[in-house]
């Protein structure tokens, strides 16, 4: 059903040919905004574009120049960006730290945080030139909680909690920058966690982003929000009393 407030909103969702990033895709389509998913693999894409009535954009976001050209190429033919949905990220499989492939585990890093950076450098111009824009960044459980059982994907997505933190800061008033734990949905990537794991169900990171796309939950921008163990409507209620507290934030308490 379309949102008014997103009818006709421009969304480019980076890691968008399966699991979340297809989801999300969906999600915002349904709602009215005109979407581009990208992705490695222009099979996938294709595929989503297709049900989404939308654009299918093949791009490494690892590489500046093919980050640049995909952003170039999604305003061009859809118009200007209003929402980055920087959703890409790997893990690699990994048992002991010490024996895993330096530059297998280094790539968990270009992926999951220069991926983040290079979209979101490439975007904010023109949010800031039009005076609008909303960024979400998926980041992860795994950079908080304990025995995660690697170290290359939860350091990575701490560093990217750190940096749409941080972003946020130097944003403030202007583009509002959220970032998200989809929390543990059943993807290509989780596939060695067991069947009795505590799986979330795949729609309600889609919904999320859609209520944060909507503009609805502008005054939590800087925060960190969970899918499913937050109520986004009760955040947005408790808006003045999350940034009085400083909660919904991964902080070292003394």
């Amino acid at each position: 059903m379309t949102d008014p407030e997103l009818g006709g909103q421009v969304a480019l969702v980076t890691g968008g040919g399966r699991g979340i990033g297809a989801n999300i895709a969906r999600e915002l389509a349904d709602a009215g905004a005109r979407v581009a998913a990208s992705a490695r693999t222009l099979e996938q894409v294709e595929e989503v574009a297709r049900e989404t009535a939308g654009l299918a954009v093949v791009a490494d976001v690892t590489d500046r120049a093919a980050v640049e050209a995909m952003v170039d190429r999604v305003e061009s033919e859809l118009g200007p960006i209003d929402l980055l949905v920087a959703n890409a990220g790997r893990n690699v499989r990994e048992e002991r730290a010490w024996e895993v492939e330096p530059r297998d585990w280094w790539n968990v890093f270009e992926v999951n945080v220069l991926g983040v950076y290079l979209c979101c450098r490439a975007v904010i111009p023109g949010m800031l030139e039009r005076g609008r824009g909303r960024i979400v960044i998926t980041g992860s459980g795994a950079a908080y909680l304990p025995h995660s059982g690697s170290t290359a994907y939860p350091a990575s997505k701490a560093a990217v909690w750190r940096f749409g933190n941080v972003l946020a800061e130097q944003l403030a008033g202007r583009i509002p920058v959220f970032v998200i734990s989809p929390g543990l949905v059943k993807t290509e990537m989780t596939k060695r966690a067991p069947d009795d794991a505590p799986w979330t169900p795949p729609e309600l990171a889609p919904h999320l982003v859609r209520t944060l796309a909507s503009g609805r939950a502008d005054a939590l921008t800087g925060r960190y929000i969970h899918a499913e163990h937050d109520d986004v409507e009760e955040l947005i209620r408790r808006a003045d009393e999350i940034r009085e507290h400083d909660l919904n934030a991964i902080r070292l308490q003394r």
